[in-house]
């Protein structure tokens, strides 16, 4: 399964010190595990939590989940160490924290690749600062290894002193202007947690609402929460049928040399095929996922 265009339903985070939690890591109904070294782990536990990361990826096991590895910010003691580490650790993925500008990133490569870094190693940027929100467009497009943005919604609140209410209406110009800048150069992006991780109907609200404002999936910090994001990110039945019949309308009309065809009164044309066509990709996918 190609990297690059995988399901991302859920993203769930596991403290890099917690050999537990990344064993169980290999067993979960999850598509993407961030090993964090960052916010999860604290400063006296960082240089263990990188050789834990570094043994659980070296014994493998975990399928074809993607694995992304959150470092320390390059600006700290165990930036610039967690990045030549974990160059050739055999992840995915580098996750960023707190990137404001598109140097950051080009920094944070330039450090991976003098360590070593694989072509194939990709970045993710954690979008939680006033400044990166700002500066979205240039971080989404400042190196090909970028792969994704995940929205760090707790820290950006802060900074930006306001209350989330559930609708998240305080925050709809910095999660839209993400999602622009990821759609407008060919990443993922990913919504940030939800922290009240017992309220499972909160939980499903949230992602719905994720689900409608574009996002690809859902980043998570328990388990329990794995079930919801990877059902409300799923195409449901009905739009994989729906997808079939839109892309059968489309071949039809195609082989009589029409550009558009007729479905159920309503008028197909070819963007609407290429969205057919996405959704049934993601569900083969999922399923080559789910089937493991």
């Amino acid at each position: 399964m190609s990297i690059d265009n995988r399901p991302r339903r859920s993203m769930l985070y596991m403290p890099g010190s917690n050999a537990r939690a990344l064993d169980k890591g290999r067993s979960l109904k999850v598509d993407t595990i961030i090993m964090d070294l960052e916010d999860a782990v604290a400063p006296e536990a960082k240089m263990e939590a990188r050789q834990e990361i570094i043994n659980h990826l070296k014994e493998g096991g975990y399928g074809n989940r993607e694995i992304i590895v959150r470092v320390n910010a390059i600006d700290t003691p165990w930036g610039e160490e967690d990045l030549r580490i974990m160059a050739h650790s055999g992840a995915h993925a580098i996750m960023l924290p707190k990137v404001n500008t598109a140097k950051r990133v080009q920094k944070s490569v330039d450090i991976l690749e003098r360590a070593g870094a694989p072509d194939n190693l990709k970045i993710w940027c954690m979008m939680e600062t006033p400044k990166g929100i700002l500066n979205a467009k240039d971080i989404a497009k400042s190196h090909p290894r970028m792969a994704g943005l995940l929205l760090g919604l707790e820290d950006l609140a802060k900074d930006l002193r306001v209350q989330p209410d559930a609708d998240r209406s305080q925050l709809q110009f910095s999660t839209q202007r993400c999602i622009l800048a990821a759609r407008a150069y060919g990443l993922a992006v990913i919504d940030g947690v939800y922290t009240d991780v017992h309220n499972l109907d909160g939980l499903r609200q949230s992602c719905e609402q994720a689900l409608a404002m574009g996002f690809d999936g859902k980043s998570l910090i328990h388990p329990k929460n794995l079930d919801i994001a990877n059902e409300v990110f799923a195409p449901s039945e009905e739009e994989v049928a729906h997808a079939k019949e839109v892309i059968e309308a489309f071949n039809a009309a195609k082989a009589e040399k029409k550009a558009v065809a007729l479905l159920n009164g309503k008028l197909i044309e070819g963007l609407h095929a290429k969205e057919a066509q996405r959704i049934l990709d993601l569900y083969q996918a999922i399923q080559e996922l789910d089937e493991e």
